[in-house]
């Protein structure tokens, strides 16, 4: 649980930075743009890969029951994995109408991932990854009100990036679970 933990700071922590615009300003200028993103980048996949080390020890070692979720919810994560998925992709699609609507896509898809894994995972272990994932995600969205505004012009939303979003997101959903029996050993629709 202790590896789960740490990455789970460091990934977090990291992540978290943008949410303190001055600190972030004084790190990208005391280590010049370059070194930082390097050290961004570098620091978030040591937290990555320390949380899913840690969270893959923890389930061998014997999973902390704390509740056991009802069917129903296992299913209600599947529409939650569905729209993260199509969410994540309209964060990269052209610029479309459910980016618009959405404003922060990659967050809602955080959010919607998170809060399914949360609902339809009653153990301590899980508990902690998704709960902490989602509280993060939920905080870094509402920061975007104390964050210094970014003027972006942003073009008239078009259908093509929607319809990109939603072909992908399908298409990365379906991957995932016919994908998550064998890289987290669970099935995820049974």
């Amino acid at each position: 649980m202790s590896l789960l933990l740490l990455g789970l700071l460091i990934f977090l922590g990291v992540h978290s930075l943008a949410m303190l615009p001055e600190l972030q300003g004084r790190l990208v200028t005391g280590l010049g743009p370059n070194l930082y993103k390097g050290a961004y980048s570098a620091l978030s996949l040591l937290g990555l890969i320390l949380l899913v080390d840690g969270f893959g020890a923890y389930r061998a070692e014997g999973m902390i029951e704390i509740w056991s979720p009802p069917a129903a919810l296992r299913h209600l994560n599947s529409l939650f994995m569905l729209v993260s998925f199509i969410s994540l992709a309209a964060a990269y699609a052209p610029f479309g109408f459910i980016k618009m609507r959405l404003k922060h896509p990659m967050l809602v898809g955080v959010k919607a991932w998170a809060f399914g894994h949360f609902l339809a995972n009653g153990d301590l272990g899980g508990m902690i990854l998704f709960g902490a994932m989602l509280a993060w995600a939920v905080v870094d969205r509402i920061s975007f009100k104390w964050r210094p505004a970014k003027t972006v012009e942003w073009p008239a939303p078009r259908v093509l990036g929607d319809v990109m979003a939603v072909v992908i997101g399908i298409i990365a959903f379906i991957a995932m679970v016919l994908a998550h029996p064998i890289l987290i050993g669970v099935n995820a629709i049974g």
